[in-house]
């Protein structure tokens, strides 16, 4: 009888530990609800039926235990998430807009829920680049009868996917961003090689002239979409403005380079499929956008991480000039001598290229075409980097900038005060033993000149700080992978006499913070997305912030009237805008670090 009471003890705590487990892992992986219903069931049954099998031998037990546990992995199989679009607006059976005629046919958008808004969602701005395509310069749209609905978010461009489980765990400690039993998230959302096209938000009724704000999103080139609720246009819409956000083609489908791809192109372009994408998508908005009431003579670009090295790309490329007036740059660039990412040499991109075929073993590219885009996208390679290929970039940036001929007749840019942490989360173990080798290593392998001995400067100038080397550490990769970009970029357009406007970004919350990215809810008004992050503080910050940005569009200075005052750039180049509680100029705190790395660049044409 005792060991009937300890076999009943046993087996209701083993039941109740594997159904809470469980519980987490379908409400993590976003399940769909009959998942729920069904393992609800399953359990209930198992339950129900316990005193069948306690009895029984040990073998006959465990043969029960297994049982359950394939039933639960097939319900989890079956009702895992399934892909989806993403609507274009929140509200449920929104209005529908009036007809809006563009260059290829007929259009529909929809109202959000105060109607103050009008968003057109999934418009193709390219012909879709598959098959054939695959690997080929952008091509115009094509043409379509009747009137296009345009009320879903196309998919994403295709990239990998980290499991939904992951990606839970990632918004709850990284973002603080994770909702419990949400039922209206249970879906993953789509992805596809037919990626190419854009968004518009523009204010509700008849307008004209409105400033053009064209957003380039990030992710390492690799991963990312273009209405990430983070930067979703309808915040500046309500403020006079015509957002248009983008995709563009990512990882080995936008940056893939190769020899045969050369002699196939009629410009002997390869490897910048996903420059030259965004590229066309000005052109269409340069077209189409006074069809929204957008003013095409108006154009500001911007981005943030790969996509504000993608508009310094745009800046100096020979097909983007005339397509924009203005920049924004929000941590990353391309304009040092040597780029400490995102770019890469032609060489590098081509050995890659033949990696690639060998890895699918392939001998040639129309082989590779015949590769589905689920099983290509898994390459072993990262294709995170543009690359001077003689027609969408033609040399190495900094050297269009010293010519003065980059395009962006403005420029405001800048960056994070803890860019380089949520990168390093799950990196090497930083320790006072291993700091100095690291750091070492990385630098040596940069140095044009080993003379230079750029990592004994920087660990003269950031010793091991033993209370916190990982700090230490993250501060300076944060200064040299990003900060260091825009000092270089902005000292570029103060010697061209052009107006620049450099800030750093200091606002602390409970979410990403000031991590990289951690600016993105202020500077695109949607700190309600996530309301538990922000305070009053945080409303009044992103409030100063959008007005900025809404008078740059406008006119190319930020300033206005009850802003605080943001100097050029050129006014006094050791001073940046500080973006916190309290929004003023204070001084870089990478203004010894940039010295070094400027020696470590050979850099000394854009000296201060």
């Amino acid at each position: 009888m005792e060991e009937k009471k300890k076999r009943g003890v046993f087996f209701k705590i083993v039941f109740v530990i594997i159904a809470i487990l469980y519980a987490a892992v379908i409400e993590l992986s976003k399940n769909t609800i009959p998942g729920w219903i069904a393992a609800a069931l399953i359990f209930a049954a198992f339950f129900i039926i316990r005193p069948v099998f306690v009895e029984k031998k040990w073998y006959f037990r465990l043969c029960t235990w297994l049982v359950l546990a394939l039933l639960l992995f097939i319900n989890f199989k079956l009702t895992y998430p399934p892909y989806r679009q993403v609507p274009a607006v929140s509200n449920k059976d929104p209005e529908i807009t009036d007809v809006v005629s563009v260059t290829e046919g007929d259009l529909t958008g929809v109202y959000n829920e105060d109607k103050s808004v009008e968003v057109y969602a999934g418009i193709p701005y390219a012909k879709p680049p598959v098959g054939e395509l695959r690997w080929k310069e952008t091509q115009a749209p094509e043409s379509w009868d009747g009137i296009r609905a345009c009320d879903t978010f196309a998919p994403m461009s295709m990239q990998t996917e980290s499991s939904t489980l992951w990606n839970s765990l990632v918004g709850m400690y990284i973002y603080n961003d994770y909702h419990l039993f949400d039922p209206t998230d249970n879906y993953r959302e789509a992805k596809s090689e037919d990626s190419l096209y854009l968004n518009v938000f523009k204010p509700a009724g008849d307008i004209s002239n409105a400033p053009v704000l064209v957003y380039i999103h990030g992710g390492s080139l690799k991963t990312g979409q273009s209405y990430y609720k983070e930067y979703n246009g309808e915040a500046y819409a309500k403020r006079g403005i015509v957002f248009v956000s983008i995709t563009y083609r990512l990882n080995v489908f936008g940056y893939y380079a190769n020899e045969e791809l050369i002699a196939e192109s009629p410009n002997g372009t390869t490897g910048d499929y996903g420059l030259l994408d965004q590229i066309q998508a000005l052109k269409w908005v340069n077209a189409n956008i006074a069809s929204f009431g957008g003013d095409p003579s108006n154009i500001t670009i911007a981005g943030e991480s790969a996509g504000s090295s993608s508009v310094n790309a745009l800046c100096v490329s020979p097909l983007s000039e005339g397509l924009f007036r203005r920049a924004i740059a929000e941590s990353s660039g391309i304009v040092a001598h040597t780029p400490y990412h995102t770019f890469r040499t032609m060489d590098d991109a081509l050995i890659m290229g033949q990696d690639v075929l060998k890895e699918f073993r392939k001998k040639s590219v129309a082989d590779l075409r015949e590769v589905p885009a689920e099983k290509l996208v898994e390459t072993q390679y990262s294709h995170d980097s543009m690359t001077v290929d003689g027609y969408a970039i033609a040399e190495q940036p900094y050297l269009t900038y010293e010519k003065g001929e980059n395009h962006e007749e403005a420029l405001l840019n800048g960056f994070n005060a803890h860019e380089s942490d949520v990168f390093n989360i799950l990196g090497e173990e930083i320790t006072t033993e291993n700091y100095d080798p690291i750091l070492r290593e990385y630098f040596d392998k940069r140095d044009i000149d080993p003379s230079v001995d750029t990592a004994s400067k920087i660990l003269a100038l950031y010793p091991v700080n033993e209370e916190n080397v990982k700090a230490q550490y993250n501060d300076v990769l944060s200064g040299t992978w990003f900060a260091y970009s825009h000092d270089l970029w902005s000292r570029y357009m103060a010697a061209e006499g052009r107006p620049v406007y450099q800030y750093y970004f200091n606002k602390e919350n409970p979410g990403l913070s000031t991590n990289h990215a951690g600016e993105l809810p202020y500077f695109y008004g949607n700190l309600d997305t996530n309301p538990r992050n922000y305070d009053e503080a945080d409303y009044e910050v992103s409030d100063i912030i959008m007005s900025y940005i809404v008078n740059f569009c406008k006119s190319g200075d930020p300033n206005g009237a009850g802003l605080p005052g943001w100097p050029d750039f050129s006014q006094d180049e050791t001073l940046v805008l500080e973006l916190s509680e309290n929004v003023g100029m204070v001084t870089n705190p990478y203004l010894q670090l940039y010295d070094i790395l400027d020696d470590a660049q050979g850099n000394d044409r854009a000296v201060r």
